[in-house]
């Protein structure tokens, strides 16, 4: 049997990830003129049309046309096909007196678990199919012809048992005047750049848009939600992932900051020599500030006893929302950065320190 895992990431332009990135936009201005600020804010954008949902309770008043505008233009208004304003709908109202009650004292902003993961398979600490598929977008994004759009997809297979990429699938949005066999040898060529990053092969099966001509995307031929990609925003797929979307949020709200802090747990034991790889679970009661539970799995790759790793977790880290929010300098974070091309493996965030 062969020990084939698939990994998936998304382009900054698809629809889920411009709403993510909206979301996060926001967030990041409410925190840069107000540290207090909670926020719990949801996109959809379907078309030219955008609602923007949730709870803001903030001394700050976000300019939403602006902040709006200005991811759009860092997406790329020309590769997303908007050529006239969006039209936004705001559903936004403060947020719940009950849910302060216990969040204003230091408690989780909502009950759940979260999970983070680490490998010592790449030098981000990512799993390689993961790491290949996020890094050929990345390559993507900055190819210089205006003949790729914005919304794109990335899928890697790969088998673990004799260390190579077998399938490399890629769907690239395109202008209407060229067709894949046009450019399909530039994308076979980042293909193999993005493999070769990673010092893998290259004789991989290439599938480059699939079903052929992929004109109309983004927006325009999917509705785009918030919190919908999850998989591309931690591990692609790889390991479990909590329940709650990331993106949009404040750190008082744990399904963010829990998660972090859980990736920079697991991370922390492969960098240090306990285990090749881990994954951490945390689970929170609303409003309490300690965790009910913590669980470290290292799926036989331990270095350490597990009863000493699991120790090491408990003893060495704050794991309250205020402990976090501190630890990881969580109010002074630009979220912009997490938003698309994963939440993790990038070296200016300080849970990837």
């Amino acid at each position: 049997m062969s020990n084939i895992i698939t990994c998936e990431q998304v382009s900054d332009g698809h629809p889920d990830k411009i709403c993510d990135e909206i979301a996060d936009a926001i967030v990041t201005d409410c925190l840069q003129h107000d540290k207090n600020s909670r926020v719990a804010i949801e996109c959809l954008l379907k078309d030219n049309h955008l609602i923007i949902a949730g709870e803001l309770t903030s001394e700050h008043h976000p300019d939403y046309r602006k902040l709006v505008d200005g991811t759009l233009e860092r997406i790329g208004k020309e590769r997303l096909g908007y050529s006239k304003d969006i039209d936004i709908g705001i559903l936004v109202k403060e947020q719940s007196p009950d849910i302060a009650l216990g969040v204003d004292k230091g408690g989780a902003g909502d009950q759940g678990m979260m999970y983070g993961y680490a490998t010592n398979e790449t030098s981000e600490f990512l799993p390689i199919p993961f790491a290949v598929a996020t890094k050929f977008l990345q390559i993507l994004k900055n190819h210089p012809s205006r003949m790729f759009r914005a919304d794109a997809k990335a899928q890697v297979s790969y088998d673990y048992d004799t260390g190579r990429i077998m399938t490399f699938l890629c769907s690239v949005q395109h202008s209407p005047d060229v067709e894949p066999g046009d450019f399909r040898h530039i994308i076979e060529g980042m293909m193999v750049l993005a493999a070769s990053w990673y010092g893998l092969n290259s004789d991989f099966e290439k599938l480059v848009n699939p079903t052929g001509r992929f004109v109309i995307g983004g927006p325009f031929a999917d509705c785009g939600v918030t919190g919908r990609k999850l998989a591309c925003d931690t591990y692609g797929g790889v390991g479990h992932i909590g329940g709650g979307a990331l993106s949009g949020k404040d750190p008082s709200k744990v399904d963010r900051s829990g998660a972090y802090m859980a990736r920079k747990i697991a991370r922390d034991i492969v960098v240090n020599g306990m285990a090749d790889k881990c994954e951490i679970q945390i689970a929170y009661a609303i409003g309490v500030p300690e965790p009910v539970g913590i669980h470290v799995e290292t799926f036989g790759t331990e270095h350490q006893p597990p009863a000493f790793i699991e120790e090491y977790v408990r003893s060495s880290y704050d794991l309250t929302p205020r402990g976090i929010i501190k630890t990881l300098n969580l109010l002074d974070i630009d979220y912009n950065l997490t938003s698309s091309y994963g939440h993790f493996g990038k070296k200016e965030l300080p849970w990837e320190i």
